[in-house]
């Protein structure tokens, strides 16, 4: 089984995130992909986080695609941070193949993750571009560290069964979306 985890605060969940989950499931080969709607982002200001359950709800309104799993996976198990949820999964999963998913965004920031080069190590990594990212997410430090491990995009149906540290950059069309644009348009 292969399992793209597409984690976030889905603050609000939109079509970009089906846009990202459709791309990486496509182009992976991936059987399944977990929405992980984290409690909080220690990196993010919690001040306009919607609670927890109306993200989920929202969410799973939003998913078409029987293959996309809304979970609450890392509240589930008592944590915040990506590296403990993936060393639970390995864990209790350890047959399963997972691969990290995320926008290019999230990539351009990755070195402020907690234990981010540790998350490279115990999981192979997708990179979905996004507007206005894939300059910044191409040239940010997690990917200059990571750039001999870097896997051509023509072979990403081999990321889920490579030993990682790996990582590929999907280019896709580009879906415009953002949770922040969404709630400043909200807020006017």
């Amino acid at each position: 089984m292969r399992i793209g985890l597409y984690g976030g605060s889905f603050n609000p969940p939109h079509d970009g995130h089906a846009h990202v989950s459709q791309v990486a499931l496509r182009r992976l080969k991936l059987h399944r992909i977990w929405w992980l709607v984290t409690p909080g982002n220690p990196l993010k200001d919690a001040s306009d986080l919607a609670t927890l359950d109306a993200r989920m709800r929202a969410a799973r309104a939003l998913t078409r695609d029987r293959r996309v799993v809304v979970t609450a996976l890392e509240a589930d198990i008592g944590t915040t941070r990506t590296l403990s949820m993936l060393r639970w999964l390995k864990r209790h999963a350890p047959r399963v193949h997972f691969v990290w998913v995320m926008g290019a965004d999230n990539l351009a920031g990755f070195h402020r993750w907690h234990g981010w080069r540790e998350i490279v190590a115990e999981i192979p990594i997708a990179v979905v571009d996004r507007p206005g990212f894939t300059l910044p997410a191409l040239t940010s430090p997690a990917a200059r560290v990571l750039a001999n491990d870097q896997l051509d995009e023509d072979d990403a149906t081999r990321l889920a069964v490579m030993r990682p540290p790996a990582w590929t950059f999907l280019r896709a069309p580009l879906n415009p979306l953002s949770s922040t644009d969404l709630r400043q348009q909200d807020s006017c």
